[in-house]
């Protein structure tokens, strides 16, 4: 299991050259991925095309670019160009984002999830290849090439958490991206069900890189109450309160590695018993002394792995 690290959550004052610098110093301590999610803030691919041409060795990852804000031939272009500015080092990470984020913010459809993340995958997924993709599908007509020379295409995560579609994504795409899911999600729902879409479409084994919320504390109660308030909001989303439901969580801290360091270890082991290829660790910036603590422990266990 590759060890990684979010370069930044919600809510972070750091602007886009500090962002770069993140990537730089992630890379640095050995790290094997760095990651950005896609909020209303700066521009995640933007700033990895930056950060492709600051490092030299790292993976960069979205975790993730909403869909239905930016039609496929765009993301297709983008991500291209950081495949070929960072030397084939992106992880394009996508998914639908929230109901609630598409509809009432953006005034956009969100009835059709499952049709409209088939669709785009189909389209995506021909660009990056260097098709010409002429697709006629419910959400999607397309007929398009997208052409980067030297640029190979990147592999494509999506943040599919529901049973449906997961089995959509072990079809169409390379992995998946999970938050809030803790080890029993992963065992009995994430990983085995997309393993076995992917192996029936006769692809190879997902990826599953796991966003974990993890911290280094001599005392796991109160290090537990600091990864609740730090993530309290995602408790509440109706996405990611499925998702900690269907893994028994009640709360963000539930699927939380939190303790000593001999309790991080077993924690992290856990997830990788469980299939995780990826563990992306998500610090909380609440914690004080003990962020630069943690992460100095995650860059050592990187560095064993």
């Amino acid at each position: 299991m590759r060890v990684g690290l979010m370069l930044s959550m919600p809510g972070d004052p750091t602007g886009a050259r500090g962002l770069v610098q993140n990537a730089v110093e992630a890379e640095r301590e050995g790290f094997a991925s760095g990651w950005l999610p896609q909020v209303s803030t700066y521009d995640a691919l933007t700033v990895l095309a930056l950060a492709g041409t600051e490092t030299e060795r790292i993976e960069l990852g979205t975790a993730v670019v909403p869909t239905y804000p930016r039609h496929p031939t765009v993301v297709a272009m983008q991500a291209l160009t950081v495949q070929d500015v960072s030397g084939g080092r992106l992880a394009l990470g996508i998914g639908l984002s929230h109901r609630f984020s598409i509809e009432n913010s953006l005034g956009l459809d969100y009835s059709r999830p499952i049709p409209h993340m088939k669709d785009y995958l189909t389209v995506l997924n021909g660009l990056l290849a260097g098709e010409q993709v002429a697709y006629q599908g419910p959400e999607y007509r397309v007929n398009a090439r997208t052409t980067v020379v030297g640029a190979k295409a990147p592999p494509v995560l999506v943040a599919a958490l529901g049973p449906d579609m997961l089995r959509l994504c072990g079809r169409l795409a390379d992995g998946t991206i999970t938050w809030m899911g803790g080890v029993p999600y992963l065992r009995d729902v994430a990983v085995p069900t997309m393993s076995a879409a992917a192996a029936k479409a006769g692809k190879g084994s997902p990826r599953f890189v796991a966003m974990v919320p993890v911290l280094l504390t001599g005392d796991s109660a109160t290090g537990r109450e600091l990864v609740n308030t730090a993530f309290q909001m995602y408790g509440q989303i109706p996405s990611y309160r499925a998702t900690l439901d269907r893994g028994g969580a009640a709360n963000p801290a539930d699927v939380a590695v939190v303790g000593s360091e001999s309790e991080v270890r077993a924690g992290m082991k856990a997830f990788a018993d469980a299939g995780v290829t990826d563990f992306v660790a998500a610090i909380p910036v609440n914690a004080g002394a003990a962020v630069q603590a943690t992460r100095e422990l995650l860059a050592g266990i990187a560095g064993e792995v």
